[in-house]
């Protein structure tokens, strides 16, 4: 193609030569020009012919050059025009194509990375991906949030924004082998956050090496945050350990005052005692047992609450009715703050009710002789009421109020297996609260006392109540 141009260019300087020697002979043989005039005129003719001719054969080149210059910048938009047959029009319709197939590959490139962002915000997963040297190329939105990192995190090295030294060994060992290595970190600095994460060596080809020889491009690290299901986890753990214990108890009671009697001790005098102590014993079961089934049903998805208006006044006065007699046993005194009679709220009777005897219960419980247990209610705004249980009994350490509602959990277990309790009211309490749509919480102290606190949803209504 080179050779043909550079004769098409030949060809246009010979006819131009020719043609200014043909019209200045002209002009000296016929017109009887002097030889300077006649070298002028001819040079106005045949020089912006010259030129027309120049241009049409230069014009495609540059449409070319321009066309070319558009690739490289991408801002191409229309197609090279050349309407020439020769190897300018073949190479004028090539870079045209050549266009048109970068412009639609890169439109698919565009595309597949703006459907790779998307992926990658929508994932509830966290993603950190390092190149060969190991320094950050990008960390998705869900990393962002799930380890509280700024937004000034590329081109750094893992280490300098996640501190842990397992992970980074895990990231260098994938660039050097390009194996999957899954590790499991404790991240203290981020809330104390359990996660799991996988990390594996990206490589040009399955067997790790490209034809060039090039080997491990980066990595990528999916991180998973478990902290919430080993925290489940441990309740779990716990609640297996706890009922086996509360059940074990009981049962070793039982078995050995059965075998007692069978051996002869029913004709005894002390066998109305052993029948006695396997009656405690066996309520004892009992309630544990009816209480894991209360938890189990609150928890189902097939639980409901039967709504309905409930007077709190006369609510309250049916539950410190119900608690009398062990409160009369242990000289403690019930009172009540003044209730308005309109003061209603929207819940499921037996189940308040059982939130009530279960506060009170569990007062009573740890409450000495003679102390004294105040239950108030009051209007916390428009739309909730606070119901409060005070006592004077024994408190609960700081330590220990966080955890007070959990399945089983107990601040002195001796004392409360003594009590006859099963560890398991204040978690009722805790469920049947939550759902009702309210709250409940404990302000305690030690030798002085605690107060349950716990809302309700408020419904005002005009109730008539006998005089």
């Amino acid at each position: 193609m080179k050779l043909r141009l550079q004769w098409k260019w030949m060809v246009l300087f010979i006819f131009s030569l020719l043609l200014f020697f043909i019209i200045q002979g002209y002009l000296l043989y016929f017109l009887k020009k002097p030889f300077l005039l006649s070298s002028l005129l001819s040079s106005i003719i045949v020089i912006p012919l010259a030129y027309f001719l120049a241009r049409s054969l230069t014009q495609p080149i540059l449409e070319m050059t321009q066309k070319a210059i558009q690739l490289v910048s991408r801002t191409f938009d229309r197609e090279v025009q050349a309407n020439s047959k020769d190897e300018l029009g073949s190479l004028s319709k090539a870079i045209g194509e050549m266009g048109n197939q970068l412009r639609d590959k890169i439109e698919e490139i565009s595309k597949e990375k703006d459907y790779l962002q998307t992926i990658l915000k929508g994932m509830m997963e966290g993603v950190l991906v390092v190149d060969g040297r190991g320094r950050i190329l990008m960390v998705n939105d869900a990393l962002r949030n799930l380890l509280s990192l700024s937004s000034d995190v590329a081109d750094k090295m893992p280490l300098e924004v996640i501190r842990n030294a397992e992970l980074e060994g895990a990231i260098r060992k994938a660039l050097r082998d390009g194996e999957s290595i899954a590790l499991e970190l404790n991240l203290d600095k981020s809330g104390g956050k359990i996660v799991e994460v996988n990390v594996v060596g990206i490589s040009p080809s399955s067997k790790g090496m490209d034809k060039d020889g090039e080997g491990i491009r980066g990595a990528i690290a999916v991180f998973h945050d478990i902290t919430r299901l080993k925290g489940l986890e441990k309740i779990r753990q716990d609640f297996v350990a706890n009922v086996s214990h509360e059940l074990r108890t009981p049962l070793t009671t039982i078995k050995g005052y059965v075998e007692t009697l069978l051996e002869g001790a029913l004709k005894e005098e002390v066998a109305s005692q052993f029948v006695q102590v396997i009656k405690r014993h066996t309520d004892r079961l009992t309630k544990i047992v009816e209480d894991l089934l209360m938890l189990s049903k609150i928890e189902s998805k097939e639980f409901q609450l039967k709504m309905e208006v409930i007077s709190l006044r006369d609510l309250i006065d049916d539950v410190i009715d119900f608690v009398k007699e062990p409160a009369e046993k242990k000289k403690i005194s019930i009172s009540q703050s003044a209730i308005p009679p309109s003061l209603a709220v929207e819940a499921d009777r037996n189940y308040l009710e059982q939130i009530s005897i279960n506060l009170l219960d569990n007062a009573i419980k740890y409450t000495p002789e003679g102390g004294r247990i105040t239950i108030s209610v009051i209007e916390k705004d428009q739309r909730e009421v606070l119901v409060s249980v005070q006592d004077t009994g024994i408190g609960i350490p700081k330590e220990d109020l966080p955890r007070i509602f959990e399945r089983f959990y107990r601040v002195d277990k001796g004392r409360s297996q003594e009590l006859g309790g099963t560890g398991l009211g204040l978690s009722i309490v805790k469920h049947l609260v939550q759902a009702h749509g309210g709250k409940v919480w404990v302000d305690s102290q030690p030798g002085k006392g605690s107060t349950f606190y716990f809302t309700l949803p408020k419904q005002s209504v005009a109730i008539s109540l006998p005089l």
